[in-house]
C-alpha cells in the first residue's frame, strides 16, 4: 500500500493552512507511525518471559534414553545367554552408538549409569522379547524421522533402518 497525498510548502517546515493548523509530510507521519507502532511493542516484549525463558527440551532426548534401553537389553541378554553373543553383540555396538551420537546432537549429556534390565532365562522368549523392542523402537525413529528437519532426517532415517536390520538379525 502507497500512501500519496498532495505535500504542501517547505518539507523541513510546513507552510500554516488558512485556518492556522501545520500541514505535515507523508514522511513526518510514517516516522510518527513507526514510533507509536515500535513504542507499543517494547513494552509487551519486556513483560514477558520472552527473555528468560529456559528453551523447551529437544525432541528427540528420549530416543537416547530409549536407545540406552535397547542397548541395555543387548547387553543383558548377551551375558544371560552367551550362545547369542555373536549376533547381540554388533547390536549393542549399534545401539550405543546410536545413544552417543542422539546425544550429542541434542546436547543430552549420556548417564554414567547404564540401566540393567530382566533377561528371561529361555533364549527363545529373550529374543521373542527382543524383537518386541526393537520393532516398537523402529517404529519410534521412523515416526521421529518423519517428523524431524531435514538437518536430522538422515541421522534418524539411519537409526530406523538398523532398527529394521536388527529385527532381520534377530530371526
Amino acid at each position: 500500500m502507497v500512501l500519496t497525498w498532495t505535500v504542501m510548502g517547505k518539507t523541513t517546515q510546513p507552510d500554516p493552512l488558512p485556518d492556522g493548523t501545520m500541514r505535515h509530510s507523508r514522511r513526518r507521519v510514517l516516522r510518527v507511525g513507526a514510533l507509536l507502532t515500535l513504542g507499543g511493542a517494547v513494552p509487551s516484549l519486556t513483560g514477558c518471559d520472552l527473555f528468560n525463558q529456559e528453551p523447551p527440551p529437544d525432541p528427540l532426548a528420549p530416543m537416547v534414553d530409549e536407545a540406552l534401553v535397547l542397548a541395555a537389553a543387548y547387553r543383558d541378554a548377551a551375558t544371560t545367554h552367551p550362545t547369542l553373543a555373536g549376533r547381540l553383540t554388533p547390536i549393542t555396538e549399534a545401539h550405543a552408538a546410536h545413544a552417543a551420537e542422539l546425544a550429542r546432537i541434542t546436547k543430552v549429556a549420556l548417564p554414567s549409569a547404564t540401566p540393567t534390565s530382566s533377561t528371561p532365562a529361555n533364549s527363545d522368549a529373550t529374543l521373542t522379547g527382543l524383537r518386541e523392542r526393537e520393532r516398537a523402537a523402529g517404529e519410534s525413529a521412523t515416526r521421529a524421522c518423519l517428523a524431524a528437519p531435514a538437518e536430522r532426517a538422515a541421522l534418524l532415517a539411519s537409526i530406523a533402518a538398523a532398527r529394521a536390520s536388527h529385527l532381520e538379525a534377530l530371526q
